[in-house]
């Protein structure tokens, strides 16, 4: 029993995979064809992950699975945000600068003062 439901679960990973791959293929712009890859890799290989599991049913497999799906949720979001600002700020002069030193000049910050 656990391990046709470990193979439909993972096919139901196959599947989501396989449609986040048609929307970074169809999506206009670069910062939804990154919000489609990043939710689709984050649902469909923790799914995965969970199919495996229910296949394996192996402690050691256990932790590794659970490790790489927490891994994947810290990493995925932060790469995700990192690289829509980076597109973003390049979207505007060329020049990627953070908003905070764009905004205001160094002596108005308290980081060059005259005694």
């Amino acid at each position: 029993m656990s391990a046709t439901l470990g193979w439909l679960i993972c096919g139901l990973a196959l599947i989501i995979l396989l449609i986040a791959a048609l929307g970074v293929y169809r999506l206009p712009d670069a910062l939804a064809r990154q919000h489609a890859a990043t939710k689709a890799a984050t649902l469909g290989v923790t799914l995965f992950a969970l199919g495996i599991g229910l296949l394996a049913w192996d402690a050691a497999w256990t932790w590794r699975l659970l490790l790489l799906v927490a891994i994947l949720f810290a990493a995925l979001p932060l790469a995700s945000h990192a690289l829509g600002r980076a597109a973003a700020s390049a979207q505007g002069d060329g020049i990627a600068e953070p908003e905070s030193l764009a905004d205001s000049s160094p002596a108005e910050d308290g980081f060059l003062r005259e005694r």
